[in-house]
């Protein structure tokens, strides 16, 4: 007789082990603090930091990144999960969510080139300004603005312009261009003035040339230093031991020559300017 095959065996599945709660999580903290069970408290309350960046970045400047927000909140919620006492009887996301945001703040602090005091002043400005259009349901003055806040005018002024702070930016952070959507940084439009254009520097060079040729020594470096160095006539005077006075005659000879040469040879001098 045939033999019957047999049939396979079901596979035997396996069971996870439910992971622990939350609060068995902080029991086991508690009793033995561990690198392992602090980063699982970390890993369940990142999103509670991820919110409270988020709410911190709706009033700051587009390019100050969100996830460096929530990187500085991460400390804060380190420094709570360490000194946090359950047998107080508070909730740990209200005990955390203060110390997430301070840390926020602190690193926000850090980063700001602008001194505290700036920041102050420019807020009392802001909310006397504020305090006054509604008063008079328009803009106001800066003499009202003054008077608003016991300053003299020359006080305020000071006060105004402390508040004004030279901003600053990123010359990487992406922008789009208006015409075809490429993503581009004002660093990729900045024109590169650090080195010299050699067919400028040709340039400037053979029309100094063309304009001294004929001229003595004293008469081209009146004429290199006047237009070139920008010095006065008192200091050309200076410098070649000769009065004012005397520098400015040679100065309208060499001009008069000048003309009369260039006149003879204005398509050279085209061709020199081009």
């Amino acid at each position: 007789m045939p033999r019957t095959a047999t049939p396979p065996r079901p596979a035997e599945r396996t069971v996870e082990p439910a992971a622990p709660s939350i609060e068995e999580t902080w029991r086991d903290y508690q009793r033995r603090p561990t690198e392992k069970l602090r980063n699982r408290l970390v890993e369940h309350y990142t999103p509670l930091v991820q919110y409270l960046a988020g709410r911190v970045h709706v009033r700051l400047p587009d390019q100050v990144d969100v996830d460096d927000l929530a990187s500085a909140g991460t400390f804060g919620l380190l420094d709570a999960i360490r000194s946090f006492n359950p047998d107080m009887g508070n909730k740990f996301q209200t005990y955390a969510a203060p110390r997430i945001r301070g840390a926020i703040l602190d690193s926000l602090r850090s980063q700001d080139w602008v001194p505290r005091l700036v920041r102050t002043r420019s807020a009392k400005v802001r909310k006397a300004t504020a305090r006054l259009e509604m008063k008079h349901g328009r803009p106001p003055t800066e003499q009202e603005i003054a008077d608003e806040l016991g300053l003299s005018f020359d006080d305020y002024l000071k006060m105004h312009k402390d508040g004004h702070a030279v901003g600053m930016g990123s010359i990487d952070r992406p922008t789009f261009d208006a015409d075809g959507g490429k993503e581009m940084c004002e660093l990729d439009v900045l024109e590169e003035t650090s080195h010299t254009n050699p067919f400028t520097a040709a340039q400037r060079k053979d029309l100094k040339r063309l304009i001294t040729e004929g001229l003595s020594r004293a008469e081209r470096l009146i004429v290199v230093l006047y237009y070139y160095e920008q010095m006065t006539m008192r200091e050309i005077g200076l410098s070649l031991d000769l009065s004012e006075s005397r520098v400015s005659q040679m100065h309208a000879s060499i001009l008069d020559r000048m003309r009369a040469g260039l006149s003879h040879r204005q398509e050279q001098l085209h061709y020199e300017l081009e």
